[in-house]
């Protein structure tokens, strides 16, 4: 090939650059100087250069040895002489020219981050989870019960031998399902300070599980709907679902957490991100199933939460029409599966 190309060359000694003229002779690239330079030519395989990648709009510059390089003057005319050369562009370089590859390629990473964020996320959370000490979560627990009892609840008016019935109801529930695998729980009665919590049980880090006075009253004389309720919490407490949605919530602090062992800032933000988040629709049935297992064990048919779902939903209509805010509700109802597939779930279940 014996056309020339006209560029400027840089000697990677100085910014001062040079005309010069390309030709390829065979397998050899040749720089000489144009009229008035006065460096020595090079000549240097094709095969130790890097060539430039096309694009729309840049320029064009080849990389030589030794921090030198080489820029074209004329885009188009680079681009043709390159093409005489024989040199073919990848086919990521013709993508990225193509509107509909780029447009394909934009799918695939919102695609990839859907995919990520719906499996990868909370598998990769059920990992940091595990290696997150227990401890840990027994901290978090306290902060964010110190934390809503400043602000939501009021200490229980529930009847103390109706409290220790239910909490001996439930001690029974857990021993016969989990007789020496029971993580450490704890039963806590309060009532809320406004009608913005209603009926609710919630289930803390660390194992604190706490039901309102509103829910037990929900369900008059029907201990075994409300032992049904305490059985699903105790799922969130054993399958650590609280802390798995922390690490899901603030994944980076907690790895940096686990890499330093500095557990302080997460557990003084966690009553924050609690309040804001809800349990993933999968954790809301596994802690379905888990309630199941602890009314078998109980010999409490899974049946008697039809009753408590339907009585909820009572609850919200009343609610509705009076024109109070359901938000509060919300945060413990609003991320589990729809009612009726709930109901049909526990009417379905096998009492053994």
């Amino acid at each position: 090939m014996n056309s020339a190309m006209e560029v400027r060359f840089f000697d990677g000694r100085s910014t001062r650059p040079h005309a010069a003229r390309l030709h390829v002779q065979g397998d050899q690239l040749l720089l000489a100087p144009a009229a008035g330079e006065d460096f020595e030519a090079l000549r240097l395989p094709l095969a130790h250069l890097r060539w430039p990648e096309r694009t729309r709009h840049g320029g064009r510059l080849l990389q030589l040895p030794d921090g030198a390089s080489v820029q074209a003057l004329d885009v188009v005319a680079w681009d043709a002489w390159v093409a005489q050369l024989g040199r073919s562009e990848s086919w990521v370089v013709r993508a990225q020219q193509n509107w509909r590859g780029v447009g394909l390629a934009v799918l695939l990473l919102i695609g990839a981050i859907a995919v990520l964020y719906q499996w990868g996320l909370p598998w990769a959370a059920r990992g940091v989870t595990a290696a997150v000490p227990v401890r840990v979560d027994a901290l978090i627990g306290a902060e964010v019960l110190e934390s809503i009892d400043q602000s939501m609840l009021l200490p229980s008016a529930l009847p103390r031998e109706h409290q220790e019935r239910l909490r001996a109801g439930f001690a029974r529930m857990v021993k016969a399902a989990h007789p020496d695998d029971a993580p450490a729980w704890k039963l806590e009665f309060r009532r809320g300070r406004d009608r913005r919590l209603g009926p609710n049980a919630l289930a803390l880090p660390g194992g604190t599980i706490i039901l309102t006075d509103e829910l037990v009253q929900l369900m008059p004389g029907d201990d075994d709907a409300v032992l049904g309720v305490l059985g699903h919490e105790f799922g969130h407490v054993r399958l650590r679902h609280a802390m798995r949605q922390l690490v899901q919530a603030s994944a980076v602090g907690f790895a940096v957490s686990i890499a330093f062992g500095d557990y302080g800032t997460l557990i003084g933000s966690a009553p924050v991100l609690l309040a804001t988040l809800g349990y993933s629709r999968d954790a809301e049935r596994e802690a379905d199933v888990e309630s199941v297992r602890l009314m078998r064990a109980a010999g409490i048919h899974p049946r008697v939460m039809v009753g408590f779902f339907e009585a909820i939903e009572r609850w919200r209509t009343e609610q509705k029409r009076a024109g109070a805010d359901d938000d509060a509700i919300g945060l413990a109802f609003s991320s589990h599966p729809a009612t009726a597939e709930r109901i049909a779930f526990f009417r379905e279940a096998p009492d053994n």
